[in-house]
């Protein structure tokens, strides 16, 4: 542990298939204007990619509770939230099976770590985009939704597609460093790591802030 964590930086993990990583991003996008840190995206895979048979193990109050929880908590930030359309992870939700032939979630995860690439900034915006596409019930995958999205970062979304296959292997290598940067602290996500020390969930991001003042950042002066 404690190999990429600075004093300078907080390395976040983060999901496209996480809804709870969607409704953390614009308040750690805030974050990172309100203190003088990096806070940097670090794209994984979902748990449903990591660990499949997650799934299998867990109680039948599980997805019902999450289900309300979500849709609570985005009335509470005044996000849009409904169903993704379709899931970025194929899975039969009734068995709770993940397929094997996943064409969304590779894709938008190298994506994801284009933008990163280009700077923190291009990154964010990208996964804010894309993320409120995906978790807003849109059907993204139809028509000129992503593309919309993805410009809307400031980039441009033929481009990231080229790369993103060309550049497979290496981009899927990143994404592996990201994962077992994150494995010593959390399997979960949207997980903050700050100091060598892991704050698990977007209900700990206030007791993110909090580490931050106490720890001597400052904060950004406001224009």
């Amino acid at each position: 542990m404690g190999q990429f964590a600075r004093m300078s930086e907080i390395n976040v993990f983060w999901s496209f298939r996480s809804p709870y990583s969607y409704l953390a991003t614009r308040r750690l996008i805030a974050i990172g204007r309100k203190w003088d840190i990096r806070v940097r995206p670090r794209p994984v895979y979902p748990i449903a990619i990591r660990t499949p048979e997650f799934f299998s193990t867990i109680r039948p109050q599980w997805t019902p509770y999450l289900l309300r929880d979500i849709f609570r908590l985005s009335q509470y930030l005044g996000l849009p939230m409904g169903r993704p359309n379709p899931d970025p992870v194929v899975m039969n939700m009734a068995t709770r099976e993940i397929s094997s032939d996943q064409p969304h979630i590779g894709r938008l995860t190298r994506m994801g770590i284009l933008a990163c690439e280009a700077g923190d900034h291009e990154g964010w915006a990208f996964l804010d985009q894309v993320s409120t596409l995906i978790w807003s019930g849109t059907p993204w995958t139809e028509g000129t939704h992503l593309s919309q999205a993805v410009a809307a970062a400031g980039l441009n979304l033929a481009e990231l597609d080229r790369r993103q296959a060309e550049e497979s292997a290496r981009l899927e290598a990143v994404i592996v460093a990201n994962q077992d940067e994150q494995e010593p602290y959390h399997w979960g996500v949207p997980l903050m790591v700050y100091e060598d020390e892991p704050f698990f969930g977007q209900d700990r991001l206030d007791l993110l802030e909090w580490r931050l003042e106490q720890s001597g950042v400052k904060r950004r002066q406001q224009a």
